[in-house]
């Protein structure tokens, strides 16, 4: 089985999205995950996502960049983060893109460093998680594109950090607009058995993104990336591999590299 690899914009050469989805190709890749910031900045780059898709850029995902997140403490930043999500689902059909990458939180709080007790109860968090995805899911139905609820490592959320616990709060909000995202760095650090997990989460997962161990690109680390691939195929994953994480070289170097390793 071969599978589709994405590279996130800012890691591709080129000026304009046709320039870089060319580079893309050139490397081995099929397509561009792209950088979905908020305050409008996304869904002012409508006429520039539609132009490229009519010269044949695929843009199959978007990831969240400088957004409150729906795991906010804060309850005024916890709705703009809802307003927001939105608007990126809204903005995602101008691109052909099927959805956009987002956790719970990312920096908000963690458990393992001081001062370790967080300011609500994970019940509660779940609960507002859960109201909050349901809401932004409505969008997604009505647009056709899909919220993938990304979990991370310890260290950078406090509430949602392995495929399971994804699952759960996917199959409580019971939409075909959220879906899980598998990341393998975060994986590599949560996960007990990384194959396991995968096939436990199943047809939940919609969206895969990259990093080794260390957070560079795939073989720059000690990640067994074949039990992931593996695992893929026993589940029927269908989907994208995007790259989410730094390169320890020019792209022009790193990025057939890592097309050779995964389109095994």
């Amino acid at each position: 089985m071969t599978f589709r690899l994405a590279a996130q914009e800012r890691m591709l050469d080129g000026d304009t999205l046709e320039e870089k989805f060319a580079f893309a190709l050139s490397v081995g890749f099929d397509g561009i995950e792209l950088s979905g910031r908020g305050d409008g900045v996304f869904a002012a780059r409508a006429d520039e996502l539609r132009r490229a898709r009519a010269n044949g850029v695929v843009m199959p995902s978007a990831v969240v960049a400088q957004v409150p997140f729906l795991g906010d403490f804060d309850a005024e930043r916890r709705q703009q983060g809802i307003s927001e999500l939105g608007e990126l689902l809204r903005t995602l059909p101008h691109a052909g893109a099927a959805g956009i990458v987002s956790p719970n939180s990312f920096g908000v709080f963690s458990k393992r460093l001081p001062p370790f007790a967080a300011p609500r109860d994970d019940d509660e968090s779940r609960r507002l998680l859960v109201a909050a995805l349901r809401e932004v899911a409505a969008v997604g139905e009505e647009h056709g594109t899909a919220v993938f609820l990304e979990p991370l490592n310890r260290f950078e959320d406090y509430l949602v950090n392995t495929l399971e616990q994804a699952s759960r709060v996917v199959d409580d909000v019971a939409s075909p607009a959220v879906r899980v995202i598998a990341d393998t760095f975060h994986m590599s650090i949560e996960e007990a058995d990384i194959g396991a997990a995968i096939r436990a989460a199943g047809q939940r997962i919609a969206h895969v993104q990259l990093g080794d161990s260390n957070r560079l690109e795939p073989g720059a680390g000690h990640y067994d990336w074949d039990e992931t691939l593996t695992a893929l195929e026993e589940i029927g994953y269908d989907g994208w591999l995007a790259m989410e994480c730094g390169l320890s070289g020019e792209p022009a170097d790193v990025l057939p590299r890592v097309s050779r390793l995964l389109k095994r």
